[in-house]
């Protein structure tokens, strides 16, 4: 599970990085992240936290960190109540 997340995000972060017309060095330079971080993120899907944060800002991105771990709505009543 891990593996697919990692894989859909790094894969989202290539389809960002195409729509802005951006080459992998031109984000590399951009977002402050080497070239070989961000090669090995697209390609083998591991990069630090902090190097996906600054690609997440040089994209644009950065206020989707903000509902990562926010409070999720409730789907019903029940699950107010049953939160009490």
């Amino acid at each position: 599970m891990p593996e697919e997340i990692a894989a859909a995000l790094a894969g989202r972060v290539r389809a960002r990085r195409k729509e802005r017309r951006l080459t992998q060095a031109q984000l590399a330079r951009k977002s402050g992240v080497s070239l070989g971080s961000l090669k090995r993120f697209e390609r083998e899907h591991q990069i630090a936290l902090a190097s996906l944060i600054k690609l997440a800002i040089a994209l644009d991105c950065e206020a989707d960190f903000a509902a990562l771990f926010s409070k999720r709505g409730y789907a019903s009543i029940q699950e107010v109540l049953d939160e009490r």
